[in-house]
């Protein structure tokens, strides 16, 4: 159990698993591509001893791979995992636990560590400034310094009760736009929030929110405002559960204050907006200028050794990525709990997370006599109830297969999965689409900010085509002008080039772009005489040079999710729309070529890539 973040950082430098930069290392845009260059070499955490402008120390990568996750967490992953078990499956669990006490044991301790705890006092802190904090800027067209790893506080009402508070991970502007300097911060809260509840509430009270930012103490703090807690349970309960210790905090001036925090920034949210962004965001693009709540700040705190940890995001896999694995670990039994009839859920993260999801459910409506007269009836019922499900409602293409078709399905094995779904759907039958809706914040592929469309695409039955994966076939498709380099990506899918290109003006007005539906009429010509079209039924369009990585997985993955909005980007062989249902023949056309509407990719300069390598082989990281 730790006390704070820096007895953690020391654990992990005494078992090898941190290292320390000694030479000054400045926050803008350098200490960000350290972190990605780290991360991507397989990297210890890093503690920045000298960072340009501030008096702070900062730690990074500090949650950036498995072995750190499990040595960080090895005395309240279990229990954790055994009192989620117990929350899931209370008659089952009971009964296992007859037969082995030590989980009763784990779930009763967890429960006893988990209720947060009166400790401290405002005497413990030093006062600072938001300008005193490590100016993190992380991408070159990133609106001003971001706080990355925040654990931001609020509750309902001001006399509510610890337990009612709700703890998040917002990004927090510090510095750059109209923020007045000190002052001001930006909070970016997305749709589906409980702040957003709070906040709301609090406007319709006529007061001000008052915020509590936390920044550091113990890593279980860190990782519980990101955990997807049920609505009106705290996120301090899973903090003392994870961390082995209970939450420590004290009021001061109606305000929560966290005792183990390195930093905490108090404020209020008051009704008014101000401009925030843009933010180089962890789908691989930037995010946008807009409006968002503007908080005051009335107290920065910190201790006096305090460290300030960062995390850098952007085209996955980052770090978050292992955020999202344990966060499935410990939540995996509480998905048929809270969603009968979902087997298995996994936003993918190569295409960005809520970009993709895929699940497994069951299709037993009708006494079916065989596969063949099985369809999705029972599948598109769940996949409703999936998105409308938490931050399942943010996905923007779900793929749901039947588990009766193929009782070993793994949604976590893509290849498998999108092979068991293209031998069985039918295209003029199991396309849903909702066409008009809300999707995440950080998706710009829509109609503007927040809305976009989604496509739930589901199988069962028996199969209707054999897939086939040979790169000779592509040689008997006749591409027309403008079409070059067909890459198989798996078994049926085709990534496809093509030099015809949008001119991305990456204006500041978020608009809709006008895409003929015609768009690809000589294409689809050539496919109609293709002998091989019913074996490849996926075809997505890239940009010619797009794929920029070994893998071909994961850039299908990426290019197609993160840069198609189904509503305007899906076409197909002979589409038409028939009673509202959009249909068509094989193949399934995605284009997933930038638009203009769409956002900027992140890069960075070489030589800011270089310098960060040179930065870690003198610290001895290899």
């Amino acid at each position: 159990m730790y006390k704070s973040l820096e007895q953690a950082l020391l654990d992990l430098e005494k078992a090898g698993m941190l290292k320390r930069i000694h030479a000054e290392v400045d926050p803008h845009l350098e200490m960000a591509e350290i972190a990605r260059e780290n991360f991507r070499q397989g990297g210890p955490a890093l503690l920045f001893e000298h960072v340009k402008g501030s008096k702070f120390r900062a730690a990074c990568n500090i949650f950036g791979s498995d072995e750190r996750f499990n040595f960080l967490f090895r005395d309240g992953f279990e229990q954790t995992k055994a009192a989620v078990n117990f929350k899931a499956n209370p008659v089952d669990f009971l009964k296992k636990a007859l037969k082995s006490p030590k989980s009763l044991f784990k779930a009763a301790r967890a429960g006893l560590t988990s209720l947060p705890m009166r400790s401290g006092s405002i005497k413990d802190f030093e006062e600072c400034s938001l300008s005193d904090l490590p100016q993190l800027v992380s991408w070159p067209l990133d609106g001003g310094a971001f706080i990355t790893l925040p654990q931001v506080a609020t509750r309902p009402s001001e006399n509510a009760s610890i337990m009612q508070t709700n703890v998040g991970m917002y990004r927090i502007q510090i510095s750059g736009n109209d923020y007045i300097p000190n002052e001001e911060c930006g909070l970016h809260y997305q749709i589906k929030r409980d702040i957003a509840r709070h906040h709301q509430k609090a406007i319709e009270e006529g007061r001000p929110l008052k915020v509590s930012i936390f920044i550091g103490g113990p890593p279980s703090h860190t990782f519980a405002a990101v955990m997807p807690m049920p609505e009106n349970l705290s996120e301090l309960l899973f903090a003392g559960m994870l961390g082995n210790r209970r939450f420590r905090y004290f009021e001061y001036n109606g305000y929560l204050v966290s005792s183990d925090a390195d930093f905490c920034i108090l404020g209020e949210l008051e009704p008014g907006l101000k401009p925030e962004g843009p933010f180089g965001d962890h789908i691989g693009y930037y995010s946008g200028k807009h409006d968002f709540p503007c908080m005051k700040v009335q107290k920065v705190l910190c201790k006096k050794n305090a460290i300030f940890p960062f995390t850098v995001v952007g085209r996955p896999p980052q770090e978050d990525t292992l955020f999202g694995k344990y966060i499935h670990k410990i939540t995996k039994p509480m998905v048929p709990a809270s969603l009968p009839g979902v087997y298995g859920i996994h936003a993918v993260d190569d295409a960005g997370v809520h970009p993709l999801c895929l699940a497994l459910g069951s299709e037993a409506f009708r006494p079916y006599t065989s596969a063949e007269e099985r369809e999705p009836m029972e599948l598109l019922k769940t996949a409703n109830a999936l998105l409308g499900f938490n931050q399942a409602s943010l996905t923007k293409y779900l793929l749901i297969a039947a588990k009766e078709d193929c009782p070993n399905l793994d949604v976590n094995n893509v290849p498998a999965f999108f092979a068991h779904v293209l031998e069985r759907i039918h295209f003029d039958r199991d396309l849903h689409f909702q066409t008009a809706t809300t999707i995440d914040t950080l998706d710009y592929t829509g109609t503007s900010l927040n809305h976009g469309s989604k496509v739930v695409m589901a199988a069962a039955g028996a199969k209707c085509r054999e897939l086939r994966n040979n790169p000779e076939d592509l040689k008997s498709l006749e591409l027309p002008q403008g079409f070059s380099k067909a890459t198989i990506v798996m078994p049926g899918v085709i990534l496809l080039e093509t030099s015809t290109q949008f001119s991305n003006e990456n204006s500041p007005h978020f608009t809709t772009a006008q895409f003929p539906v015609d768009k690809f009429a000589d294409f689809k010509a050539a496919l109609a005489h293709w002998k091989f079209r019913e074996s490849y039924p996926w075809i997505s369009i890239i940009d010619e040079g797009a794929q920029n990585t070994d893998d071909t997985l994961s850039d299908f993955l990426w290019l197609t999710f993160t840069r198609s909005d189904p509503a305007q980007d899906i076409y197909g062989l002979d589409e038409c729309v028939c009673r509202k249902h959009w249909k068509c023949k094989t193949p399934l056309i995605i284009d997933a070529r930038i638009k203009p509407h769409h956002q900027k990719q992140l890069t960075v300069p070489a030589e800011l890539t270089k310098k960060s390598k040179q930065i870690l082989k003198d610290a001895g990281v290899q």
